[in-house]
Order: structure tokens, then sequence, then C-alpha cells
């Protein structure tokens, strides 16, 4: 039976080539299209999945109220939360862990030395609580000693190349550490990527703090990751309601100022999470998704070509069925007859995908940024969703042709009374209009995309970062480190290429990390405290950078007392309640370190990408600022000055690394997943309308060749070409308006609702409907023209010899 029905279906593709080679490619690419996405969405679903606490795992976020708003959230919260939390609810925290930034750190080991983008202090239960397997050293003391370090086994390759690491001393900023632990290198899909881990138990020492003060009880110094292990069985929103009591105690100081804390679980926080201070970059939970959606579609829309083309084709097929019958065929075994063609159908194009995708591998890596290569193919997991994809696909699209061929009565058949049913017919209309509202769908969302990252990148940012050089700041602690910066800046300075330099904490297009709290206007309580970012800076950062003084003054060397004064941008003077800019000047802002008189105000300015809105920015003056050096050079000779840069460098901070990068590409780093997902978006989307218009044109072919005698009749009764183009067009124009009428309001939703995460955003228009529209009209139109053309002007004797 099996090679009978392997004969007749080599027999049907060698027979019906067209046919068959749009059935089999345009299976093959929705194949590939989804199995790509399909790999880039588990992949990114699986960050953290390997913890084996995951379920109980959570991590302390926080949001900081000022006056009953919101003013910050934070990823890394209050120092105090994670031991009071855990000392008043002992029955449901089993343990917790805490880590906090460092920055970023050289660690040297005899001579060689490693830049380290973000060094952390990380508390003793770390790898109780967390499933990265510690290759050497001891779970329960690895941490616990001041000045010990665990390092991945990739930094311990880096440092000591063959050498056990074990028992070494390295030097990070200055201090000796000891090697107390090698770990296995934390795993891609992980929200924390650590090659290095300091002892918490440094804290003290490495901030300054006296021993006898306690720093686990301060309820306003953040900065502070905190996770907690709960016990099995506890309801964490329930656990976060008790959380209140104890942190408004703690806060009681500060009449003005409220956090919440709420519990997230680990396994959300790659996909769910855009706070402030997070370890790394995160994904985006509804792009993923999106994703997910655009697979779904491309997948689907295949499946559709094959169920239009198989329905569509049962005419020819007909009399086959009716012999079969006649012969004694039950119709169970036509029905596994056409599922096994559609199995077959679907090995071939899952076949060829694999092929695609091997193919393709590389390009799609680099476009969507997902560390993926050839060893794809060695995972068992991938396998399995070629099986999945090829079963459903099988079931999916032979079953309903299946069902539809094996009904044809013999009798009806064999008599040549047998038509094209109604409902044959809208199925097929309904099936075409599902692919188009899809194709058109995407089209909307892939157009919304490329104009809302064209709109930030286009938008003016109220600060000039053309032709800055950004010199990262030292990362060698010296003693001489102010006056050496400020030499450095007068070398730098006397540069021929050099236009202006300035010396601050925080540069535009970075995160500002000075956050300060419990600040208010002077003759004002605590009731009225606020907070504000903070960035310190030399008399040059308002002038370089050309952010706008909007009342008052610039920071002058003819004002010695300047070091006693804030500059604050418009935001700023918002918070604080005044309704314009220049009310505010000569107003004093208390501090913890006393008042400080405004001198100036500046207009808002974009510190970072679009996506967030204005923060409320207060400029310290300081004459030995230190920091990241900000150099304004010309258009010409641009190697030539950068080399000069590194020269100076080398000379004033001797074993330095000269890092450094052009700020506006920098700053254009901030889209870059922006960019990235639109790019997979795009790309995909452009498939799914190929993979549609592949569809169409099998079945207008298949349509033009049952009408080919009705054209030839009205071309003998005097029909124009016009009017039967006109004829063959109007049923496909007709199913795409309604494809668009369908499409339409759930893109509009979709696009309000992604857009709705930025803060700056475009503004929806009818032409990101409306081209769309164009576009798939004229690719369809494009797509039937050809053969509508060629039928149109075929001789209508050929077409009728055969009756």
């Amino acid at each position: 039976m099996i090679k009978n029905y392997l004969r007749i279906v080599f027999r049907n593709l060698a027979k019906h080539t067209a046919f068959s080679f749009i059935n089999i490619v345009g299976l093959a690419v929705g194949m590939a299209a989804c199995l790509l996405i399909l790999q880039y969405v588990s992949f990114e679903l699986s960050y953290d999945n390997f913890q084996a606490k995951g379920d109980r795992l959570y991590r302390i976020n926080q949001d900081r109220y000022t006056g009953g708003k919101l003013s910050t959230s934070w990823a890394a919260g209050a120092s105090a939360a994670g031991p009071a939390f855990k000392a008043a609810f002992p029955n449901e925290i089993e343990d917790y862990v805490k880590l906090i930034s460092t920055g970023k750190l050289l660690v040297t080991y005899q001579g060689k030395s490693i830049v380290i983008p973000n060094n952390f202090l990380v508390g003793a239960n770390f790898f109780k609580m967390f499933s990265y397997p510690l290759l050497q050293g001891d779970v329960n003391t690895v941490l616990n000693e001041p000045r010990s370090v665990v390092l991945s086994v990739s930094m311990a390759k880096k440092l000591f190349g063959d050498v056990n690491a074990m028992g070494k001393n390295v030097t990070l900023f200055n201090r000796p550490l000891k090697v107390t632990g090698i770990m296995q290198d934390m795993p891609k899909n992980s929200h924390l990527n650590l090659e290095i881990m300091e002892s918490y138990a440094t804290l003290k020492e490495i901030f300054g703090v006296p021993p006898t003060e306690d720093v686990e009880t301060r309820w306003f110094n953040d900065g502070f990751i905190a996770y907690v292990l709960l016990k099995p069985g506890v309801n964490p929103r329930e656990l976060e309601k008790k959380f209140v009591p104890i942190a408004d105690k703690g806060m009681a100081e500060w009449p003005n100022e409220r956090a919440k804390f709420t519990l997230q679980p680990v396994k959300d926080i790659h996909l769910y999470s855009n706070r402030k201070l997070e370890v790394a970059a995160n994904g985006d939970g509804k792009s993923v998704y999106l994703l997910l959606a655009i697979a779904i579609f491309v997948i689907v829309i295949a499946w559709i070509n094959y169920i239009n083309l198989a329905t569509a084709r049962g005419m020819a097929r007909a009399k086959e069925v009716g012999v079969r019958k006649t012969l004694g065929s039950a119709k169970t075994q036509l029905i596994g007859q056409f599922l096994f063609e559609a199995i077959l159908l679907n090995g071939l194009a899952m076949l060829l995908a694999v092929v695609i995708i091997a193919i393709c591998l590389p390009g799609f890596a680099a476009i969507s940024g997902m560390a993926i290569g050839f060893s794809l193919f060695a995972q068992p997991a991938f396998w399995l969703w070629v099986f999945g994809v090829w079963a459903v696909g099988s079931l999916f699209s032979g079953f309903y042709p299946a069902i539809v061929l094996s009904n044809y009565k013999p009798v009806e058949v064999l008599k040549g009374k047998l038509a094209n049913t109604s409902g044959g017919v809208v199925l097929r209309q309904s099936l075409v209009v599902v692919q188009f509202a899809a194709s058109i769908f995407l089209l909307i969302g892939a157009l919304t995309v490329y104009k809302q990252i064209t709109f930030m990148q286009d938008q003016k940012l109220g600060v000039n970062i053309d032709q800055t050089v950004v010199i990262r700041s030292p990362l060698i602690k010296l003693d001489s480190l102010r006056r050496d910066t400020r030499i450095f800046k007068e070398a730098t300075l006397a540069l021929n290429n050099v236009k202006g330099v300035t010396v601050s904490s925080d540069v535009p297009g970075s995160e500002v990390f000075n956050n300060v709290g419990a600040l208010h206007m002077a003759g004002q309580t605590k009731q009225n405290d606020v907070q504000c970012r903070l960035i310190s800076m030399d008399y040059d950062f308002l002038k370089n950078y050309g952010i706008k003084i909007i009342a008052g003054r610039d920071y002058s060397p003819q004002f010695p007392g300047d070091e006693e004064t804030f500059i604050v941008n418009r935001s700023a003077t918002k918070l604080f309640g005044f309704k314009k800019p220049e009310d505010m000047i000569g107003k004093q802002i208390v501090t913890g370190n006393g008042p400080h008189t405004v001198v100036g105000v500046t207009e808002d300015y974009h510190q970072q990408s679009l996506r967030d809105n204005y923060d409320a920015v207060i400029f310290d003056f300081s004459s030995w600022a230190y920091g990241n050096v900000s150099v304004k050079i010309g258009s010409g000779n641009v190697s030539q000055t950068i080399a000069s840069l590194k020269a100076n460098w080398a000379k004033y901070f001797p074993g330095d690394p000269f890092e450094y990068e052009f700020l506006d590409s920098h700053f254009n780093e901030q889209y870059k997943a922006d960019q990235r997902f639109a790019h997979v978006f795009g790309i995909f989307t452009l498939i799914a309308i190929f993979v549609a218009c592949l569809g169409l044109f099998g079945l207008v072919s298949y349509t033009i060749v049952q009408r080919t005698k009705e054209i030839g009749i009205r071309k003998v009764l005097g029909a124009s070409v016009n009017s039967i183009l006109q004829l063959l067009y109007k049923d496909f124009a007709m199913l795409i308006l309604i494809a668009f009428v369908l499409a339409a309001p759930i893109a509009w939703y979709a696009i309000h609702q992604w857009l709705n995460h930025y803060a700056f955003r475009m503004s929806i228009n009818p032409f990101l409907f409306l081209l769309p529209f164009v576009a798939v009209v004229g690719i369809a139109f494009a797509t039937v023209s050809w053969l509508s053309i060629k039928a149109a002007l075929t001789n209508p004797v050929k077409s009728l010899k055969t009756e």
C-alpha cells in the first residue's frame, strides 16, 4: 500500500511540477522562518530556567515615591531591605543574598591586566541559592572572608593560563584579593553574567565605612540588589503586603519619601524588567511574543497555501477518487492516502527548510544578535521543534483536503457532474483573506517599528554630541587622580585639533548613577523632600555640550563660591514646585551637606534614549572634577588626534587602559536592541508576504486554468483584454480589501500598545495603514498580473479547440 501511495505522490509531483514547486517551496520557506524565530523565542524564554530553586527565587524591587508620586523604579534598592525582611519573616523567607556594583575595574596578575566591565560584591550565600556550579572551593565558605574572590573558568584562564588559580592573589583596584573559588562560566541565558565576584564582606573597607557603623540598617542607601529564597508554598503577593509596615517604619525619618518593595521572579527579570541599576540590559517580553506571533503567522500562511492548492486541485483528482471508490477503496483508505501525501510533502519541505536554515543561520545570528551557530543542529531541542512543526503541519494542512477529496461521489464524478462547491470556494477565499490580513498586519507593524526608531534618532537631543570623544574614567586608583585629571585636561586643550575638554561624572547616553534624595527648598521641611539625579562636572560641561541656560548663569571662575551652588534643569524646577525657571534663581536647595544656592537653570535634554522621559537633574560644580573626559575635536586628522590623546593618557595615567568612544555612536547604541528587533520583524514580514504571494500565484494559476475556456468564449464574443483583466482582478481585489478592513483595527490596537513603551513617540497617522495596504495590493496584483495578462492574450482558438 505504501509503495502504491509513493508511486501516486511522485507521479502527481512530476505531472504538476509548478504546483508541486509552489507547495514545497512555500512550506519550506514558512517552516524555515518559523523554526528560526522559534529558536530565538525559546532562547529568550529560557532565561534562568536552569535555576534549581527558580520557582522560589525572587528579586526585591524597589519603587520610590516622593510626595505620593513614583519617582524611581530600582532594581537595586535599599541596603536594609534584604536583612530586615528576612529577620521579620523567618517563616516565609528561607535565605537572602545581596550584590552591589563597584563599577568598571581593572584586575591584574603578574603584570597582566583585564578590564572588568562591572565588578560586584557578592554575599556569602550566593552559591547556596543560585545554580551556578562551583568547580573549586567550598560553597559554604567561598565568599565568607573579606578580600576573597571567585573567578569564572574563562577569567581564570585569561589571568593564569593553565596554572591553577586557587589560592593565588590578584589585584583589583589596588586591593589584593585571594582566589577562593572557580565557578563554571555563567550560561548565556542568565540575567547575571559575572566573571568575577568579590566578597560582600569587603564592602566597609571599599566604601570607607567605620567598623562600628551598620550598613545593613540603612533604608536610603540604594544600589543593593537583593534576592530572597522563599520557603515552599509561600505566596509572594501576600508577603509583599507584609513588607509595607516594615519599610514605612524604616523610612519614618523622611515623611515625604516612601518605598514600595515587590518580589519579582528571577525567571521574569530578563523579559519583564527595565529598572534603574539593572545588572545588564534586559530583553522585552512583548517584542518576543510579537516575534512568536510572526512565526505562527508565517507557518499558518504556508499551511493555508497547501490547503488552498490541494482543495483547488480537487477537481483534477475527482476522477481518480471516483475510480478508486468504484474499485472498492474505502473512505478511510482515501483519507489515509491523502494524509500520506501531506506527510510526505511536509517532510520534503522540512528537509528543504533545514537546508535553508543552514544557509541563513550566520545571517540570522548577525541580525538577531543571538549567539547561535551550527551547533544548533546538535541540539535535541532543535530537532524536537523540527519534528513538531512537521507533525502539526502534516495534520493541519492535510486533514481538510483529505476529507474533501475522499467525499467525492463516484457516480457524479464519472458522469462529469462534479463542480466546485460554493462552500469550497468560500473556504479558499476566507483562507486568502486570513493570509493577507496577517501580511497587512505585519507590514503595518514593521513600518511602525521603523518609523519610531527613525523618529527617535531624528529628534533634537537638546545636547550637542557631535565630534565628541569620551575617554572613560581611569581605573587605577592613584592618590593624585584629581590633580592628574586636571593636568591631562590642560595638556589635551593644547592639542591642535581639540576644540574643548570637560570632565564629568556622567555623559549623555548613559544612565546617571548618582541619585540624591532628601532634598528640599530652604524654609521647607522633610515633608517636601524630593530626589534628583546628580552630575558632577567642571566649568566647561554645559558649554562644551551646548546645553542651553534658560535662567541665571553658567558656572564661571569669576565666582569663587560656585562649589556651594547648583544649576538645575527645567524638570527639577517643576519637581521643586516652581512654575517659571527664573523663580528658582537665588533659592537654596537643602542637602545632607547643607544649603546650595541655585544660580542657573538649563533646558531639559535627553540624557538617555527617547524611551525615557526627562529626569530632574542637578549639576554640581567641582574645580577638581574627575571621571569621564569629553573631548570636542575638529573633523580633520581624527586618527592623529586620537593618537595624541592616547600618548597624553599614557603619560599621565601609565598602565591605565585608554578606552574611548565617539559619543554619537555610544548614544545610538541605546537603539541597538530596537534596530535589531526592527530588522528581524521586517525580514520575516517580507517572508510572510512572499509565502502568501507564492500561494496566491498558485491559486491564480489554477483559477485561470479552470476558466481558460470561459476566457476564450468571452474573447470570441468581443471582450477586450482590459475587461478580462478586470474580471480576473476583481475577486482578488475584494479579498484584499476585506483583509485590510479586518487587519487595520487589530494593528492599530497593537501598535498603540507597543508605542506606550516610549516616553517620546511618533503620532499614529493614516499613512501607517494606507502604505502597507497599497504595498500589499501592488505586490498581489503584480503576482496575479503575469498569469492574467498571459491568459487574456491567449488565442481563443487554442482555448476552445479541445471543447
